[in-house]
């Protein structure tokens, strides 16, 4: 049976990221995709101009109109935008007895532009994380969520993993790809011992929507593997999409992933 999965998120125009870029890499590893925006977002590849939230009542009226209906094998959560918001999320998604729960703490986006209020960060942290199977901050956000400077290396990624699930969450995935190196590693914490994921970096400016797509990814393999083996399919699948990016012209600044690079024929080409 085709998995279905929920992503609560925000939107980007030029569909990279955010809910758009759920939808295409759920979809594009064979689920069905149900969906309820959290913000409406003014972007492009060159950076955010502005967003606008929506009620937090009428964000749980979408979550209410899925779950009431659909069977909801993951749930994937991106831009949350405010503490209500946040709140409103959380008590829906503990009221319908949704499963594993994905949650992609976005709060800035590539460009710098703030996607999260200053005063909802601790909603995200005391309200959403203890919702979670996995949590998956980049460094940037792990040091918020920890309250900590963002002054990372290998060595303290790994002392920052067991604070990090200490904030409730089954699993932290903790990606590495703010550091220096040849390599992009991250890190899998849980019950068992912790795992590294490690892939060579593409030499590409188009890595927009790169943790939304890889956050999706692991909500869209969770109904049939288990945590350590949805990770890894995941990180394989964001890395052949970044690998094969060029193949797309998408904006002039940091392009999408190709979300659909297995599907696609390779010769296709626009219109004369």
């Amino acid at each position: 049976m085709i998995a279905n999965v929920l992503t609560i998120a925000g939107t980007d125009p030029s569909g990279g990221a955010g809910i758009q870029a759920d939808i295409k890499a759920m979809s594009a590893l064979g689920t069905y995709t149900c969906s309820a925006i959290t913000a409406v977002v003014a972007q492009n590849t060159q950076g955010v101009r502005s967003f606008q939230a929506l009620d937090p009542d009428f964000v749980a009226a979408q979550i209410d109109a899925v779950l009431e209906d659909v069977r909801i094998d993951a749930v994937k959560i991106g831009m949350i935008a405010n503490a209500g918001i946040a709140h409103a999320v959380a008590d829906r998604l503990r009221h319908h007895g949704a499963r594993n729960i994905v949650l992609d703490p976005v709060m800035v986006a590539k460009s710098g532009h703030a996607l999260l209020d200053p005063e909802a960060v601790s909603a995200v942290r005391e309200a959403l994380v203890p919702l979670a199977r996995v949590i998956t901050p980049n460094l940037p956000e792990a040091a918020v969520l920890l309250g900590r400077e963002d002054d990372w290396t290998a060595e303290t990624m790994q002392t920052a993993l067991p604070e990090l699930l200490a904030l409730g969450s089954d699993y932290v995935l903790l990606k590495g790809g703010h550091l220096a190196g040849a390599d992009s590693t991250d890190l899998l914490a849980g019950p068992e011992a912790t795992q590294t994921f490690a892939a060579p970096r593409i030499a590409t400016t188009n890595d927009h929507g790169t943790g939304c797509t890889l956050s999706s990814a692991i909500a869209a393999l969770l109904p049939n593997h288990d945590m350590p083996e949805a990770v890894a399919r995941a990180k394989a699948y964001l890395h052949a999409a970044l690998a094969q990016s060029d193949a797309l012209d998408v904006g002039q600044g940091h392009g999408p992933v190709h979300h659909f690079h297995a599907l696609w024929p390779a010769e296709a080409k626009a219109p004369e």
